[in-house]
């Protein structure tokens, strides 16, 4: 498993993992009774938890019906126990199998991570804005590595039926032994749990699977990070196998749950990336402007030149539109009516006639004269020749304050929206052909190491995504694999 930290950890208060200090893990029940204490003092007596006092408390809260809806399977308590119990482990630090062991930003840890998780309960509790995970898919064979651990890892695994009294042999995880979907369970419920403690408010996992398990995943991320935190479930095409008989299944997926989905909307918490081609433009434009200078003219009639130049499988070309130029670089025009119609009606007059100008059949999109004149000081409203056609608005190819303001106030949804900015919402689908990631991989170690190694280009854009607004993001990996994460 691995965790990569911002260049800023140590002002975050995040220090490097001491095994003097954070040899032990957490306590989590008894943390959990603390919480109840300090919620509800009546149901606690001597260090225990009185439940008939609890559901008196809860009153009509409390669902005790025999038919229920709910996620159950064999072995789920003892799970859920496996997660509550104290690691005795200790985390050693290796300066001398490591790389810059005083400067590195990253730390990578080996050994079960079941273990790890709990140790890391102290330093990392709710420090961790991003979890990735590529859990082992649970294809039929083996999902646990053929090590044999410390006791209190052997009897969880002896007890989920991976190992043999000798502590060595895996039994295969086969569709017939009646514990397929079971055994998977079993191994990722524990770790999800003590997954979600790491989390941030503002935190969210993501989390790599395949059809056999995208199902059962879901509802234990329901159960675990409530379902209400849900945010998507991406769909990741990689490539048709030509060698199907019925229907080539060539996607895999990326569950995506918020620690806090109620916390990122009260935030406003928006995720955007940049389009395609829109970072040539914006370079093109600050070297015509080292060229003119203030010029806008000039750098205007240089960047419609370079637009014209550029073959038509370059990605910049789709927005060939931002060929007009002021003091805030590239801008396109961009409508300037009420979403839906029934917008607001008022005079605005003309700079250079003084008539009114044709109000757009929708009305206008600012709500009143006032910010409609807001606008036009902050030169984001653009005048006709006249009178006779409504004005328009500018849209930056990087949004100066007073655009992406005047869409926070205005809510705008017009139906060409999601093109208006050199920035873009994710959709979720994508495609990437598996084949990319697996000649990179083998380039880099010299053979295939991995059968299905994570596309990390693809990864690092998602990552980024997420966490564009948090620079200094702590990001964990705790099924490292191929080792994507750390790669980005």
């Amino acid at each position: 498993m691995a965790t990569e930290k911002a260049k800023k950890d140590a002002a975050a208060g995040i220090e490097r993992l001491d095994p003097k200090t954070d040899g032990a893990s957490a306590n989590v029940v008894a943390e959990n009774i603390e919480k109840l204490k300090d919620l509800f003092p009546e149901i606690v007596a001597e260090g225990k938890i009185d439940f008939d006092a609890l559901r008196e408390t809860l009153g009509d809260y409390i669902d005790d019906r025999p038919e229920r809806y709910n996620f159950n399977w064999h072995g789920k308590s003892r799970a859920r126990r496996i997660a509550q119990t104290p690691s005795s482990g200790t985390l050693r630090p290796c300066p001398e199998e490591s790389v810059n062991w005083d400067t590195t930003q990253n730390i990578f840890i080996e050994g079960d991570n079941l273990e790890v998780l709990k140790l890391l309960q102290k330093s990392y509790h709710k420090r961790v804005k991003m979890i990735y995970i590529d859990p082992p898919y649970n294809t039929g064979n083996e999902f646990i590595y053929p090590d044999k651990y410390a006791d209190n890892l052997e009897t969880y695994l002896r007890y989920t039926g991976q190992i043999d009294d000798a502590g060595f042999k895996l039994t295969p995880n086969a569709e017939t032994s009646g514990r397929y979907h079971t055994n998977w369970l079993n191994m990722m419920y524990p770790r999800l749990r003590l997954a979600r403690n790491l989390l941030q408010r503002d935190g969210m996992i993501l989390i790599s699977i395949d059809d056999h398990e995208i199902d059962d995943l879901r509802l234990v991320c329901n159960e675990i990070f409530g379902e209400e935190n849900f945010i998507a479930a991406m769909v990741w095409e990689k490539g048709r196998k030509n060698d199907a008989k019925l229907i080539s299944v060539g996607h895999e997926y990326i569950l995506i749950f918020a620690r806090d989905l109620g916390l990122l909307r009260e935030r406003k918490t928006i995720w955007r990336e940049e389009k395609p081609g829109a970072k040539e433009i914006w370079e093109e434009y600050v070297a015509l402007r080292r060229v003119h200078g203030g010029n806008d003219l000039l750098v205007e009639n240089d960047l419609q030149k370079w637009f014209s130049s550029l073959p038509k499988s370059h990605p910049s070309k789709k927005w060939s539109r931002y060929k007009r130029v002021d003091a805030n670089g590239p801008w396109r025009d961009r409508d300037i009516s009420w979403p839906g119609g029934g917008g607001p009606r008022y005079d605005v007059p003309h700079p250079k006639t003084g008539q009114p100008c044709k109000v757009p059949e929708r009305g206008w999109i600012y709500s009143s004269p006032d910010e409609m004149q807001r606008q036009i000081d902050l030169g984001i409203v653009e005048f006709r020749d006249d009178h006779t056609q409504p004005p328009f608005r500018k849209a930056h190819i990087r949004p100066v304050l007073a655009e992406i303001e005047a869409d926070a106030a205005e809510q705008s949804d017009s139906d060409t929206e999601e093109e208006e900015f050199a920035t873009q919402v994710r959709g979720s689908y994508f495609y990437k052909q598996s084949q990319v990631a697996v000649k990179f991989l083998r380039s880099l170690l010299g053979s295939k190491a991995f059968d299905n190694p994570k596309d990390h280009f693809e990864l690092a854009r998602l990552f980024d995504y997420v966490t564009a607004s948090d620079p200094d993001a702590v990001m964990l990996d705790f099924f490292a694999g191929s080792g994507s994460t750390v790669m980005r």
